[in-house]
C-alpha cells in the first residue's frame, strides 16, 4: 500500500489537519478534485485521494488529501529536486523520475500527466489516456505495460 500511495503522489503530501483550499496565483497552471489509482496485482490495491497539483512538469506541487480533507502527504519539485513528505518522512532526490522511481518502482509519466491534465492526447511509457470527458473534468488512463497494469481516474474540480 506505501508503493501505491507513493505512486500517486508523484505524482505526484504533507501529513496532520485539514487544509484550506489553497488560492492560484496569476500565471499558474492549477488543478484541483479527486483521484482514483487500482494497480492490479494479486491481490489488487487501490487507492482514491484527493488533490491539489501546481505547476508544470519542471517544478510545481502536489498534495494529497484524504475523504475528509485531511493532508497526507506532498511533493515539490524544481529541475533541481524532488521530495516527498509524509508526516516525518522526508525523501529527497535529483529530479520527479528519480523520486517517483524510488517510491513507486517505476518513473510515472509526469509530462504526460500535464498533457492530459490540459486536454492533450500524449501516449508514453505504456499508459493511454481517454480524454473523450475531459470537457465534463474527468479523465481516466491505463498502464498495459511494464506489468503490473494500472488503471487512473481522475475527477477535476470546475
Amino acid at each position: 500500500m506505501w508503493r501505491l500511495w507513493c505512486l500517486v503522489a508523484c505524482a505526484v503530501l504533507m501529513a496532520a489537519c485539514a487544509t484550506p483550499q489553497r488560492s492560484v496565483l496569476p500565471g499558474e497552471m492549477a488543478w484541483i478534485g479527486r483521484l482514483a489509482l487500482t494497480v492490479h496485482t494479486d491481490p489488487a490495491q487501490s487507492v482514491t485521494a484527493g488533490f491539489d497539483l501546481r505547476g508544470s512538469p519542471d517544478a510545481g506541487t502536489l498534495l494529497l488529501t484524504s475523504p475528509l480533507g485531511n493532508a497526507v502527504a506532498s511533493v515539490a519539485w524544481s529541475e533541481t529536486q524532488a521530495e516527498w513528505r509524509q508526516g516525518d518522512k522526508v525523501i529527497t532526490k535529483r529530479n520527479l523520475d528519480e523520486l517517483t522511481t524510488e517510491l513507486g518502482g517505476t518513473a510515472l509519466p509526469v509530462a504526460a500527466l500535464f498533457a492530459w491534465l490540459n486536454g492533450t492526447p500524449l501516449e508514453t511509457d505504456g499508459w493511454q489516456a481517454d480524454l473523450s470527458r475531459h470537457a465534463d473534468g474527468r479523465i481516466a488512463a491505463k498502464r498495459t505495460h511494464p506489468l503490473p497494469s494500472a488503471e487512473l481516474r481522475l475527477i477535476l474540480q470546475p
